[in-house]
This record gives C-alpha cells, sequence and structure tokens, in this order.
C-alpha cells in the first residue's frame, strides 16, 4: 500500500498516525516543510523508520547533509528503477 502527500507537514502527520508504514521515499524539496526538517520531526517520535531522501538537484554534499538530518539514504533525481528497488531492498 502506498499513502503519498504533496507537502512536509502532512508527511509527517502520516508518519505519526500509520505505525505500521515500513519505509518513507522524501523529497527535499516540498512545500510548508521540506524534506529534511519533516525527517527530523519524524525522528523525534520514530527513530527506525528508514527513510530515503530523493531529490533532483544532487550535490556531492547534499548525501551528507540529508543523513545527518536522519535520512537513511540518499537518491537523486532522475531515478533509476534498478537503484531504486536496491535502496528499498536494503530496508524491506
Amino acid at each position: 500500500k502506498i499513502i503519498s502527500t504533496d507537502n512536509g507537514v502532512d508527511a509527517v502527520e502520516i508518519c505519526r498516525k500509520n505505525k505500521d508504514i515500513n519505509l518513507v521515499l522524501l523529497d527535499i524539496k516540498l512545500p510548508k516543510m521540506n524534506g529534511l526538517k519533516a525527517c527530523e520531526e519524524i525522528r523525534t517520535f520514530n527513530k527506525a523508520l528508514p527513510i530515503i531522501a530523493q531529490t533532483a538537484y544532487a550535490f556531492p554534499s547534499d548525501s551528507e547533509i540529508a543523513k545527518k538530518a536522519g535520512c537513511n539514504e540518499f537518491i537523486s533525481k532522475p531515478i533509476n528503477r534498478i537503484t531504486l528497488i536496491k535502496t528499498i531492498s536494503k530496508f524491506i
């Protein structure tokens, strides 16, 4: 089952209310609250949930910044299907 939203505030609330979520794909560029801040908020109540950050504007330092915010992995867009599957399979 896939649950989606288009902003960081809702992403945090969805994670807070749905304890059975197995993994989060979290875009860095989101309205209302960016993905890094959303990840930090999610980590305040769920430290174990795998979070994979994604962004179209990838610089070498972006992966490190995302991991410091609490993301487990980082992938850049355009997302390669095989890379995505391999990344997800590390956690599920």
